[in-house]
């Protein structure tokens, strides 16, 4: 997810234009996108076991692109767009999805902020990315979405089991994950607009 794109410079390489873009981290965020549509469609149909399926397939490619990618030397400049995009259309997308089913934990303001400091996080790097200053993930960014992914995933897992046994441990587990969830969106999110105001000021 966006917290886990690699930021090292594009590799040299001879292979042509077409095997660049299309080599095989770049097929494997693009599926990521596919299976977050489908994931948008199930859950949206309250389906939500082939939700929480569909999800987890999706969160798991991210670690599996940028894997590859550093290990075999892959790294795009497509990638490198493409990567972080497919991570906040999915994220962004469940959490929109989640804050309109009353049981899933998740609020619609819970939602805005998630999509508000995506939006603000992507601005704010693509500004100084293009002034050279290298704005790569932080530590901070990366936690949050492993929380947000957790969030999510016992979110849609409480979904597919609506029943008062299951509801007594989950409740208090599920809201806990989302509040950190959201502590760490906060967080991250002012961490890098911290950043951003020191570089304006030793501009």
């Amino acid at each position: 997810m966006e917290e886990t794109s690699t930021s090292d410079p594009d590799p040299v390489t001879t292979d042509s234009p077409s095997k660049v873009i299309f080599n095989i981290p770049n097929q494997i965020t693009v599926a990521r996108l596919f299976l977050s549509i489908a994931c948008f469609a199930f859950l949206g149909s309250g389906i939500y076991l082939v939700a929480l399926i569909l999800f987890a397939l999706a969160a798991g490619t991210d670690w599996i692109d940028g894997f590859w990618a550093r290990r075999y030397q892959q790294i795009t400049q497509l990638g490198r767009i493409l990567d972080p995009f497919a991570d906040k259309f999915l994220i962004c997308g469940v959490f929109i999805f989640l804050a309109a089913v009353p049981k899933s934990e998740i609020v619609p303001w819970m939602a805005v902020l998630v999509v508000t400091r995506e939006m603000l996080v992507t601005g704010i790097r693509s500004f100084f990315e293009k002034k050279g200053v290298d704005f790569s993930a932080s530590w901070a960014g990366k936690w949050k979405m492993v929380f947000q992914c957790a969030a999510v995933l016992l979110s849609l897992f409480k979904l597919t089991c609506l029943t008062p046994a299951a509801s007594a441990w989950l409740d208090p587990l599920l809201v806990t994950l989302v509040w950190i969830a959201i502590a760490m969106t906060v967080y991250s999110g002012w961490g890098y607009v911290r950043t951003a105001l020191r570089l304006v000021r030793e501009a």
